[in-house]
């Protein structure tokens, strides 16, 4: 009788389908009856994303964490004592990262996310929920951190509609009023990081950071979906010197997204946020 592989398992669902889950196989959710396509897809990736399984066994909020963290490791922008506004910030995994890496709890370190939806307390970190563009959000901000931050971090994306261009347009209207939130409160010589889209209408974005930043580069975090046309821009050496953008185009968005239709779960509501 011939002897089964080792560490593969196979067992019989009630339709008498069979099942392996071995390492290397596709695995598939439970429950998938009446899920749209799109929510299928999404299910099925996050459950075989080794990422995911890595996020969750070290306790992060969310996969995106490891995205800046792996953004950090390369380009150490994050440092003790420093001050840092995370826009878009639920569920709280780059607030989960950055408290670690500058310290938070002691020395002058200080740390504040910004979201429209609720974000679970974590300690010492200042959490507002509201829109970033209102203009007393600003004032909130210079008061939680003392006056100016040195980095302003953003992981935002508008909730896909699984129309590319319609897509590209919404996160870069996101990208572009961060931007300006960052032109607001950054000291001199502080960072923005962000989230980007790329399809040609960040273009103008991209100027307006060469214009206010010594240094601006494109990044892709091995944790980032390869296919997806998500990438981040980390712009270093803040001068202001460019101005703001004229005008800020309207978007919603949500964090953690990968920049594909099924990135995030069709069935989730729209904010600045989930994953």
């Amino acid at each position: 009788m011939p002897r089964k592989p080792a560490g593969r398992t196979s067992t019989r669902g009630p339709s008498g389908r069979s099942y392996r889950n071995d390492t290397g196989l596709t695995r598939k959710p439970k429950k998938m009856r009446g899920r749209k396509p799109s929510s299928q897809r999404w299910l099925t990736r996050q459950l075989n994303d080794p990422f995911v399984a890595q996020a969750k066994s070290r306790g992060f909020r969310s996969r995106a964490a490891l995205k800046l963290e792996q953004i950090d490791d390369r380009y150490e922008m994050l440092k003790p004592g420093m001050a840092i506004v995370d826009l878009g910030c639920a569920p709280g995994g780059w607030l989960q990262v950055t408290a670690d890496r500058i310290r938070l709890g002691g020395g002058t370190a200080k740390l504040v996310g910004i979201d429209l939806l609720e974000t679970d307390i974590l300690d010492g970190v200042e959490i507002f929920v509201g829109d970033m563009t209102d203009p007393v959000m600003i004032d909130k901000v210079r008061g939680a951190v003392g006056g100016r931050a040195h980095g302003v971090m953003s992981d935002m994306a508008a909730a896909t509609t699984g129309h590319r261009p319609t897509d590209h347009l919404r996160t870069t209207a996101l990208l572009e009023a961060a931007l300006d939130f960052a032109i607001e409160v950054l000291v001199e010589d502080g960072f923005f990081v962000a989230k980007c889209f790329r399809g040609g209408a960040e273009r103008s974005v991209l100027d307006l950071m060469q214009a206010n930043f010594q240094t601006v580069r494109h990044v892709k975090p091995a944790a980032s979906r390869q296919e997806s046309v998500e990438s981040y821009v980390l712009a270093t050496g803040f001068h202001g010197t460019g101005g703001r953008a004229a005008e800020t185009p309207e978007g919603g968005g949500d964090d953690g997204s990968d920049g594909h239709p099924d990135a995030a779960p069709p069935d989730t509501p729209g904010g600045y946020s989930p994953i």
